[in-house]
């Protein structure tokens, strides 16, 4: 981390973090020029700790004296500065979208909740979660390119690390919900191929994230270790 003074936005960030990725696709959406450093969560430097009061990323700093933590307060304060809402202009449909993006955050915890599951049993009982969660999604989906129609807005943003975390998992272990629920499918193959979140992580995010899974000793680390395995 430098030590000089900053001249411009600067994300702290971790490279595997899907609220990270939030707020690069809403910095890249809105054309904002911004510095990023990542850093280890595991081993966390003494200057973030003073700058994040609660030791999470992301954290924007603005200048020397402020700093913004928290995904949504910094995703909003973006799109605030950007002179171009990703957010509906009327309030109702701007409640609506906050509060599917309160959604994508609960089925981020699932996800966490996934691989961090010890036993099969375990496992089965947050993919029912998970399962249930995608209906939901999928029944408030009208079948356009993005969740408010045609337009990207900041739900897209929120949802598309979560939707990227099945880029990984798939290929170790099969969830039914993602075919089954086709609108939601076919609005995450949108957001797939949306410059903003493509750029959001490393071409090596796959096996990095893999590799994290494995290291969470849980029964989708067993499985994630076993494809390993086999392309070996």
């Amino acid at each position: 981390m430098p030590t000089a003074r900053f001249t411009q936005i600067t994300l702290i960030s971790h490279y595997l973090c899907p609220y990270v990725q939030r707020a690069i696709i809403a910095l890249t959406e809105q054309q904002i020029e911004f510095i990023r450093i990542d850093i280890d969560l595991a081993d966390k430097p003494d200057w973030f700790k003073k700058l994040s009061p609660l030791g999470k990323v992301p954290a924007l700093l603005i200048d020397e004296q402020t700093v913004l933590f928290e995904s949504n307060a910094i995703v909003e304060y973006i799109n605030d500065i950007s002179g171009a809402s990703l957010l509906a202009s009327d309030p109702l449909s701007r409640a609506r979208q906050r509060a599917w993006i309160e959604f994508a955050s609960a089925t981020l915890n699932n996800i966490g909740q996934l691989y961090n599951a010890k036993t099969e049993a375990d496992y089965l009982d947050v993919y029912a979660l998970l399962e249930s969660k995608w209906c939901a999604l999928e029944k408030n989906l009208t079948g356009s390119t993005f969740f408010s129609g045609e337009s990207f807005s900041l739900v897209d943003a929120a949802f598309a690390p979560l939707f990227r975390y099945f880029d990984a998992l798939e290929k170790f272990a099969e969830f039914r919900f993602l075919k089954l629920c086709t609108k939601t499918a076919s609005w995450r193959k949108n957001l797939a191929q949306r410059p903003s979140v493509i750029t959001a992580v490393a071409t090596d995010y796959i096996p990095l994230l893999t590799t994290f899974v494995i290291k969470r000793n849980s029964y989708l680390g067993t499985l994630a270790n076993d494809y390993q395995l086999q392309l070996r």
